[in-house]
């Protein structure tokens, strides 16, 4: 299988600074694109959705893009089965829960564009063009704006959710591929795949204030919950850095195994977490001593776990070659469920 990580280093290696992959299983989606249902006014849209319910709390569920089947798997937390497919735009990767507005936000990397789920009936409700290959996405805390690393054209693309709309694109490094957005709202941090560095952005301003170091093929990106680390997963270099933003620096190196793809943070930020593809597993590393304190086998050989969502009950972890997704118990780290999902799972969010 051809897998996402190994289009992201076609993209840096290939043809030049956002260069597009132009074969293989991405680009027979982008042939077989979807049509998405009308969207008509962004007023009449809003009234339509919120005539038919109310947005949704919490409830537990479980957000998986597909991104060779072209849809998002939604999973019930609370018994851990898929309760809806619903069909996205061309290879979905990214995804971000509103959790008090009611939508689910998809990155389109094959459509350039993001869609807008309604969590009430899992329908779209409205579709946001945005830059070339959209891969990473995320949410302010405050739900009001969305941030999109358009990885093709080296730009971060910020949505206002309440228009419905691009109000700013921001430049960044090469291939922007990851963001996180700090506890206050007021920073985002851009993993550049290509540049080997991450593009600290101004909320306030919408610009690029500063760039940090990181590693080599930076994927993924983290901020603790107290906004003091960010932690970031370096593919090539087999590591986690982490960085301070009050100093600019890389504080430690932790190794992970080959091929660390993503990285996320326990709620209370004690533990960060990394899905490593090389071995198959998922690391905890201790935020107080900075090493890895314990693995857990996600699958067998070539389940590739790909991207991580964190809960105060559960780790998620989405298996892109297996096509599942891993339960495990953040207490005893041990696996309690595995939730087939579709073709290539690659986005993972939760509410």
């Amino acid at each position: 299988m051809h897998h996402q990580h190994e289009k992201a280093l076609q993209r840096v290696l290939g043809a030049g600074a956002g260069a597009v992959l132009a074969s293989g299983p991405l680009a027979a989606c982008a042939a077989d694109e979807t049509v998405r249902p009308a969207s008509g006014t962004r007023a009449a849209v809003v009234a339509a959705s919120a005539a038919a319910t109310a947005p949704a709390r919490a409830s537990g569920r479980v957000y998986v893009t597909n991104q060779l089947d072209n849809t998002l798997s939604v999973i019930d937390a609370r018994t851990n089965k898929v309760t809806a497919t619903v069909q996205a735009g061309t290879a979905p990767e990214g995804v971000a829960v509103g959790p008090s507005d009611g939508h689910v936000y998809v990155a389109d990397n094959g459509s350039g564009r993001v869609s807008v789920l309604s969590t009430a009936n899992n329908k779209i409700t409205y579709t946001v063009p945005v830059g070339k290959d959209p891969t990473g996405i995320a949410l302010a805390r405050d739900g009001r704006h969305l941030y999109v690393a358009d990885s093709g054209s080296n730009e971060v693309s910020v949505i206002d959710t309440r228009a419905g709309r691009v109000t700013a694109t921001i430049p960044v490094g090469v291939s922007p591929v990851d963001l996180a957005v700090s506890p206050d709202d007021t920073t985002v941090y851009v993993a550049n795949q290509g540049s080997a560095n991450l593009s600290v952005i101004d909320t306030r301003t919408d610009r690029t204030i500063r760039t940090l170091p990181a590693g080599r093929y930076p994927v993924a990106v983290a901020v603790t919950p107290d906004g003091g680390s960010v932690y970031v997963a370096n593919e090539v270099n087999a590591s986690v850095s982490v960085i301070s933003p009050a100093t600019g620096e890389i504080t430690a190196t932790i190794p992970t195994g080959a091929g660390p793809f993503d990285v996320a943070l326990a709620p209370d930020g004690r533990s960060a977490y990394a899905a490593v593809l090389g071995p198959g597993t998922l690391s905890q590393i201790s935020a107080r001593t900075h090493h890895v304190s314990r693995t857990v086998n996600v699958g067998p050989p070539g389940a590739d776990p790909f991207r991580i969502a964190v809960t105060h009950g559960a780790i998620y972890v989405a298996d892109q070659g297996a096509g599942t997704v891993t339960v495990i118990d953040p207490g005893s780290l041990k696996v309690t469920a595995t939730v087939d999902v579709g073709n290539s799972p690659y986005g993972i969010a939760t509410v």
